[in-house]
């Protein structure tokens, strides 16, 4: 009697090219090197199953333990093929990723890790760092707060002040978004003093001087600055409204009111290729003194007067609805209606007319006049009451909008003082508005992080060091997404190619600057047929599309990795 075929179906997917990617990263043996295991640790070395499990993450947007296994068992050819046979299903058990979580857990190691992948990710994708951006973001849990734990209450950038949550500092490099050093730290910290320890992470692993930090106007204190140019470092933000406020802004513009001072326009080049205006500025040349234990330091710094034209418009917009809401709420204070109380004291007038302006923000842009009109009127005698002479007081509101005011203020709208102390030969003007315009790149891993694909909100964890090794494999998570992107952006550019097919519902679109995300969709629907007849297996593999082979050619991965999944094509009869 002929025995029965045995047909099963595995998805591969992307699976071969990130671990392919992975392991051209020496993320595993990075691991297993700096992370020693404990004498009983049996099957897979740790570093194998952290890559397998990060490409669990990368594949399916989902950090779970307990799903990885699952995973895993449909996949377990694949798997094997390119991990070695002998991966079993029990390696990756939801315990196992725990103790992984617990070994990424440890400061010590993770920062000797950190810095030598970084360094070798800078050889041997022949990186030359010149920029480097530094930025924080919070991730929220519903654990609770320990009151000497990570997770605290603090300024909330999810807009979820009800949860407790931890701060995530990031330090990557441009125009990768590559991180490049990591910081976990409980969630009521204030960004500012996190700045110069994230530098000194990133010059321990670049170990190279005169690299330019960009960061918000949170790293613009006078300390931070000091400290990158005591390293030769130099810097690029903003100042704070403290720093520059209004006063200083109206001086520094009198002259280009006045038209004394001349503007430069700066514009920005697209992705879309075309090349639009966005701002104009100037700059001005001052000494920065600091004393620092009685010794006097000094350097020379740029700093850069520039109007936004977008940012002046919305705001331009937002300032005259509120003075219309003002207008309108002024109006209905006048009008008596049934239900609303009756103001009858100046005090109760003055104190309403306030609150209105405070509301909306435009108490310096209204004239408020409050008359007051006393009415002698007699009440005429009723049964025993004698008739009594009575003083009405009225009071009548006058409003006129200030336009001198709302004049100046339209013309400060949209102007910020960036401060730099790279040289204009180096930098200019054009290129530093350029340079900060950028901080989308650190957003957009913020966004990677946090979302899709690395998902790690929401945090399904609770013990607060599987929290931070799981933030810390996910910010590998980071690094492999952003170095795929980079290397097929990379020869698309040199060859001025661009490529066509990731966009479903509009094949013909073709991008020059695809996401990784895109690339790896690409890989979907690739599967893996076994039959096991007679004792022997035949494997098919799905043929690879052009676009797929494409894709595998400007990643520099041979073919062969999907490839050496197949072997005979059978037919059973």
């Amino acid at each position: 009697m002929a025995t029965e075929p045995i047909i099963t179906n595995e998805r591969v997917d992307d699976i071969p090219v990130l671990l392919t990617q992975i392991q051209k990263m020496g993320i595993g043996k990075l691991i297993d090197k700096h992370f020693p295991t404990h004498g009983n640790w049996q099957g897979e070395s740790l570093g194998s199953v952290a890559v397998i499990w990060l490409t669990h993450i990368l594949s399916q947007a989902d950090h779970r333990l307990n799903h990885v296994q699952g995973w895993a068992s449909k996949r377990m050819e694949t798997l094997k093929t390119l991990m070695g046979d002998s991966l079993e299903e029990l390696d990756l058990t939801d315990d196992r990723l725990e103790a992984v979580l617990r070994y990424l857990n440890c400061d010590e190691n993770w920062s000797v890790f950190e810095s030598e992948l970084g360094s070798n990710l800078l050889c041997v994708y022949d990186l030359k760092p010149e920029r480097v951006r530094l930025d924080s973001t919070t991730a929220s849990s519903h654990c609770g707060v320990n009151p000497e734990g990570l997770f605290q209450w603090g300024h909330s950038k999810d807009h979820r002040p009800d949860l407790a949550q931890v701060k995530i500092m990031l330090s990557t490099l441009d125009p990768l978004g590559m991180p490049i050093a990591t910081e976990i730290l409980s969630g009521e910290k204030a960004d500012d003093p996190l700045y110069i320890p994230a530098i000194e992470r990133v010059r321990s692993t670049i170990k190279q001087s005169g690299l330019l930090y960009i960061g918000d106007c949170k790293m613009a204190s006078i300390g931070t600055r000091n400290h990158i140019v005591s390293g030769g470092d130099f810097y690029l933000c903003p100042l704070n409204a403290k720093q520059s406020p209004r006063e200083k802004l109206i001086e520094y513009l009198q002259p280009v009111w006045d038209i004394k001072q001349e503007l430069t326009i700066i514009n920005y080049d697209y992705a879309d290729g075309k090349t639009r205006d966005i701002a104009e500025g100037f700059e001005l040349k001052l000494l920065q003194k600091l004393e620092i234990d009685e010794q006097e330091i000094s350097w020379e710094e740029r700093q850069l007067v520039v109007r936004s034209f977008a940012i002046a418009q919305t705001e331009e917009k937002s300032l005259r609805e509120r003075i219309q809401k003002t207008s309108d709420a002024l109006e209905q204070l006048k009008i008596p209606r049934r239900g609303k109380k009756k103001l009858t004291s100046f005090e109760e007038w003055d104190s309403a007319v306030a609150d209105i302006l405070k509301r909306h923000r435009t108490s310096s842009l209204f004239q408020i006049e409050i008359q007051t009109k006393r009415v002698q009127k007699v009440k005429r005698r009723y049964l025993e009451r004698q008739p009594q002479a009575v003083e009405d007081v009225c009071f009548y509101l006058d409003f006129q909008i200030n336009e001198d005011a709302v004049r100046q203020q339209i013309q400060l709208l949209g102007w910020r003082v960036y401060v730099t102390n790279q040289t204009e030969a180096l930098l200019t003007l054009k290129q530093a508005v350029c340079a900060y315009r950028d901080e989308y790149l650190t957003e957009r891993g913020f966004a990677r992080l946090k979302g899709f694909p690395l998902s790690l909100t929401p945090i399904y964890l609770q013990r607060e060091d599987h929290i931070t090794g799981l933030i810390r494999l996910l910010s590998i998570g980071l690094r492999v997404l952003t170095l795929l992107e980079f290397q097929v952006r990379l020869h698309l550019e040199k060859n001025q190619q661009k490529l066509a097919g990731l966009y479903a519902g509009n094949p013909k679109r073709e991008t020059a600057r695809p996401t990784a995300e895109l690339l790896l969709a690409a890989f979907k629907d690739i599967t893996l047929l076994l039959i096991e007849v007679k004792n022997e297996l035949y494997a098919h593999l799905t043929a690879l599309s052009p676009l797929q082979q494409h894709i595998l050619v400007l990643l520099g991965f041979p073919t062969t990795i999907y490839t050496q999944l197949g072997g005979q094509s059978f037919t059973p009869e």
